[in-house]
């Protein structure tokens, strides 16, 4: 199986918004909102200074996303980039792509400037994806996540 790795088009915000319906369903129990989020995707393909999606395709068809956000972190002088919205379809995993998708964001974040870390959150009691991501080199960070809702 070929899988091809590209930046999201306008074109692929239905199956971006699936995706991250059924990841919200999947790891939190949680109902997105299908208008807000096709808001929130839209807003990413049109303006890439709030994110990149990237999909992999397998035989013209998207089986899995990435989005990338951009922290900049005054520490390091340098960019954050944060691994979001990582979904693929549940018939299509333990295949690689996933890493496809990892490994292509890696190599566009090299070769961009000032890229200092790639990070990411996922949910506590997520084992195998953990596995996963420690299987590519990540690591628990010394740090919790904090967040408050407005």
């Amino acid at each position: 199986m070929s899988v091809t790795i590209r930046s999201a088009r306008p074109s692929d915000a239905p199956v971006i918004v699936e995706f991250n319906v059924r990841l919200a369903r999947e790891t939190e129990e949680k109902q997105l909102d299908p208008a807000i989020l096709a808001s929130g995707v839209a807003a990413v393909l049109a303006d890439a200074s709030r994110g990149r999606y990237f999909v992999a395709e397998c035989e013209d068809e998207v089986v899995g996303q990435l989005m990338i956000t951009y922290e900049w972190s005054d520490w390091r002088n340098g960019w954050i980039w944060w691994l979001q919205s990582v979904y693929v379809r549940a018939d299509q995993r333990g295949q690689g792509i996933f890493r496809s998708l990892f490994e292509h964001a890696v190599q566009q974040a090299r070769a961009a400037d000032q890229i200092v870390s790639v990070r990411l959150y996922v949910e506590k009691n997520n084992n195998s994806a953990q596995a996963v991501y420690r299987n590519l080199g990540f690591e628990d960070m010394h740090f919790n996540l904090m967040g408050k809702t407005l």
